[in-house]
């Protein structure tokens, strides 16, 4: 008799992350035994002199590591707020989705459209969307998976799509946002130890800013129709779900009711955050300069309830559009339609904890800021110059995000290094803040140590119709023929605009003359 071939089955993504805890907890040990460390430049807030800075490898692998381990697991899920965020979102996105407003309104706006030409708006809205921080990874995954759905196409080229958009377009935008803010701080921070009457406006970046934008749009666009969407699994629908969508009267009347009711919800939202009106400007934090500091401070309202706000709004389009079409009669259907897309939300919850678990792990052993640190170090030593510096940083960066996908974080430790250098070879310091945008745009969507990986990759299995399971390497893979194209062709597009010398933004060059 012939033995049977066992299949193997691949290693589910929890126990991946489960290893990825192991391995940076005996990795920690192993590293701090060999002394490992790295030393580069930080500026002194008062004096702004560049003082050395030693980052060093906290050990997990020993008794205090493993306390710490045991004492902060609970806490470090309960305080992730890629968790609470979602759940209160997913009820106002539950409320649309019952409803029937989410099909309506895709319906009507993208019958008429080709598929490519969904997918490319889509995809610019979630890049502009970024605007709103990290919040918009939670609002445009599922609402991806939902749009490619209801074209009847498979859900994973919509979470894979905006996913891409939202991590890739993070650091391109043509609105300057609060992570913008944050890092101009540090810019001048760093470029006043050279010349202490430097000043950048907000308006410094926003052509070269356009360019990428709709250029990422477009590359995220043409991967996803070219490449992603024909590697994909066809999507087995009902015969239900294939019937033609025709919008009827009572839709159309739950289409007014809606808008109507969002569009007086909008106003009053929007004018509470106009400043200088009378009445106006409740939730700003007005203590702050810029306006998207008064925005999105610590301090701010409308930063602390924004995940509410959105949340209420999206009930208040599904609440209404369900009574216009009669699919919510009474509070029962309400309360009923809030839990619709927390159905099945255990595995999800379970994979939200072992990421979250490692990624404080990872956090706390400080082996990001030992890298990042050991490259702005190499960046600082190095005689590089012109188009080569500028391909140094660029990659620099780009390995950096991989280990320390924040933003603020990671340029807190290379600004100082960075931008005296480029300053002395002629390079601007806002031209230098850009090379360091699109460089950690290209490599952020590859890194699970980003919190809201796990999100791109819970709604991957969600939508999974294969016996096959969705591996990590899965969705990593996935994401990189992005990664390599947006990567070069964002290089290019700073080197080209290096070479021409044409403005970024508003008097702005790339060069210092």
């Amino acid at each position: 008799m012939s033995k049977k071939k066992k299949i193997k089955k691949p290693l589910h993504p929890l126990m991946v992350y489960f290893l990825l805890i192991i391995i940076t907890v005996v990795l920690s040990g192993v590293l701090k035994l060999l002394d490992v460390q790295s030393t580069f430049y930080q500026v002194k807030d008062i004096s702004l002199e560049l003082l050395p800075r030693t980052e060093v490898i906290k050990s997990l692998f020993n008794l205090s590591g493993i306390k710490y381990i045991f004492t902060s697991t609970v806490s470090n899920f309960a305080n992730f707020t890629v968790l609470s965020n979602l759940i209160i979102l997913l009820m106002g996105i539950s409320i649309m989705d019952k409803s029937g407003f989410l099909q309506t309104t895709i319906t009507l706006t993208t019958k008429k459209l080709k598929k490519r030409t969904v997918t490319f708006f889509f995809v610019l809205f979630c890049i502009l969307a970024s605007v709103f921080g990290d919040l918009s990874y939670l609002i445009f995954i599922p609402l991806g998976a939902l749009l490619f759905y209801y074209g009847k196409r498979n859900p994973a080229i919509g979470i894979i799509a905006s996913f891409a958009a939202l991590s890739c377009g993070n650091a391109i935008n043509v609105i300057f946002t609060s992570t913008d803010s944050g890092l101009l701080n540090y810019t001048l921070q760093a470029i006043h130890t050279i010349k202490g009457s430097y000043e950048i406006k907000t308006t410094a970046f926003i052509l070269i800013m356009l360019v990428a934008v709709l250029l990422v749009a477009y590359i995220i666009t043409v991967v996803t129709e070219g490449i992603i969407a024909k590697k994909l699994p066809k999507y087995e629908f009902t015969e239900s779900e294939l019937e033609e969508d025709i919008v009827t009267k009572d839709e159309k009347k739950g289409m007014i009711y809606a808008c109507s009711s969002a569009f007086i919800y909008l106003i009053i939202f929007i004018y509470s955050i106009i400043p200088n009106l009378p009445l106006s400007g409740a939730l700003l934090d007005n203590s702050q300069v810029r306006y998207i500091d008064k925005l999105f401070s610590v301090n701010s309202f409308f930063s602390n309830g924004f995940v509410f706000i959105v949340t209420l709004l999206f009930i208040i389009l599904g609440l209404f559009y369900g009574i216009g079409v009669k699919t919510i009669k009474n509070h029962h259907d309400f309360c009923d339609n809030l839990g619709h897309s927390l159905d099945g939300i255990g595995n999800m919850l379970v994979s939200i904890f072992f990421a979250s678990t490692f990624i404080s792990i990872f956090k706390q052993t400080n082996i990001g800021n030992v890298i990042v640190g050991a490259i702005a170090s190499f960046i600082s030593n190095s005689n590089f110059v012109g188009l080569p510096l500028i391909v140094v940083i660029f990659v620099g960066v780009a390995i950096s995000t991989l280990v320390l996908p924040s933003s603020i974080s990671k340029w807190a430790i290379l600004a100082p290094s960075v931008i005296p250098i480029a300053y002395n070879s002629e390079i601007s310091a806002e031209f230098t803040q850009i090379i360091f945008r699109f460089a950690e745009s290209c490599t952020i969507n590859l890194t699970p140590i980003l919190a809201y990986f796990i999100v791109y990759l819970a709604f991957l299995e969600k939508y999974n119709q294969s016996d096959k399971r969705i591996r990590l390497i899965d969705s990593i893979k996935y994401q990189i023929p992005y990664s390599i194209i947006i990567g070069f062709s964002l290089l290019v597009l700073l080197l080209i605009w290096y070479i021409i010398g044409i403005p970024m933004g508003v008097s702005v060059f790339p060069t210092v003359s």
